[in-house]
């Protein structure tokens, strides 16, 4: 077993559980209720906050499948590579359009999914 790849996952985790009930409700919600925004921009931004959800859910499954099986290694590559991608992202993001890296948290939490996998495939 792969303790680093295993802490990995459950910061995809619990990574998961904030964007689900802390972030639904936070960003979501007032998605969703908003009476400006037509139709089609809006579900398509629903349908992608989703998309999320399901990529932090799969994360933590295929990192806690490389933890226990070594052959599972090359998955743990690209959950580092999805990781970080979503990290810099998000950094880029912040800078460019001048938001505060305290109310958009998200590349923090996959800079911590970033170092432990990057610990995991290194050991």
């Amino acid at each position: 077993m792969n303790v680093f790849l295993l802490a990995a996952s459950a910061a995809s985790f619990i990574t998961f559980a904030l964007h689900t009930w802390l972030g639904g409700p936070e960003v979501a919600g007032p998605l969703l209720r908003s009476g400006d925004m037509r139709n089609v921009a809006k579900y398509t931004n629903y349908y992608c906050w989703h998309l999320v959800t399901i990529m932090l859910f799969a994360m933590g499954c295929a990192l806690v499948w490389a933890a226990y099986n070594p052959d599972g290694i090359e998955l743990a590559w690209f959950m580092l590579f999805l990781a970080l991608s979503f990290m810099v992202w998000n950094l880029w993001l912040l800078v460019w359009k001048k938001q505060s890296f305290i109310k958009m948290p998200q590349w923090f939490l996959f800079l911590v999914i970033s170092v432990f996998t990057g610990l995991g495939v290194a050991s």
